[in-house]
């Protein structure tokens, strides 16, 4: 945890209280922070700050001085398509997509997703991995994140929706990279040209069907290189492209 989120009915004026074991077990263990050392706060949906450790007891830590006023890192502007994954894998996507500043997640199945992923409890614990991906990357903002569990009726009914500016699909065996793309399209570091909509596959990546009916609907097939990647590695990868063309 690089910061510890509150949600506002935990937060009173110049005070607050963390009751969260994990939070204080953090406080307690790795940060091994003592009364009166500051720490750096933030409430869930609003802004960041700071606070001075008042009181420590074992199921409760009193904070005051508590000041918010630096507002939130901005998000991506991009949508990510991703294949519904492993159960034992979504935890880190989900913690890493939302420390990277992914604005909207859209989860949906494919033809090499086990239907037995969907009736997963960890699809139920959404919120807890967003909340440790916000913690990671000093964020109070939570994406958006939507379950799609027919393929085929989300890409011809809603994906026009989403106003794709640009839409990439991630296929190792596709003739154009991204490089190329890039390049294609005009598009340079910070610029608005990049991409908004990334398709990213489950473990074997997408079937020729998807593929193809991506492409009917302007989604252009891109190589980010020769090597096949586990989908955690790959959505790191991925992604980089656009945390680091944000960074100014």
């Amino acid at each position: 945890m690089n910061c510890i989120l509150l949600p506002s009915s935990q937060i009173a004026q110049s005070s607050a209280t963390i009751t969260n074991a994990l939070q204080i077990a953090h406080i307690n263990t790795v940060l091994n922070a003592q009364i009166g050392d500051s720490i750096k706060i933030g409430e869930i949906g609003g802004n960041l700050g700071s606070a001075i450790i008042q009181d420590i007891l074992p199921n409760a830590i009193s904070l005051t001085a508590l000041t918010l006023t630096e507002a939130p890192p901005a998000k991506l502007d991009l949508t990510v398509v991703l294949a519904l994954p492993r159960p034992k894998v979504l935890r880190r996507l989900i913690m890493d997509m939302t420390a990277i500043g992914v604005r909207d997640i859209i989860l949906v199945n494919s033809y090499r997703t086990q239907k037995s992923y969907w009736q997963s409890p960890m699809l139920k614990r959404l919120d807890e991995f967003v909340l440790e991906g916000l913690q990671q990357g000093v964020d109070t903002i939570a994406p958006s994140i939507t379950l799609k569990p027919r393929f085929k009726p989300f890409i011809e009914d809603d994906f026009a929706a989403l106003q794709p500016r640009q839409a990439i699909v991630a296929h190792p065996y596709a003739d154009m990279s991204l490089k190329r793309y890039l390049q294609y399209q005009g598009a340079v570091p910070n610029s608005n040209l990049l991409p908004n909509v990334v398709f990213i596959g489950a473990e074997g990546g997408w079937i020729d069907f998807e593929i193809a009916l991506l492409a009917a609907h302007g989604c252009q097939a891109i190589s980010f290189g020769s090597r096949i990647l586990r989908t955690e590695a790959a959505v790191n990868a991925i992604l980089g492209q656009w945390l680091l063309s944000s960074a100014e």
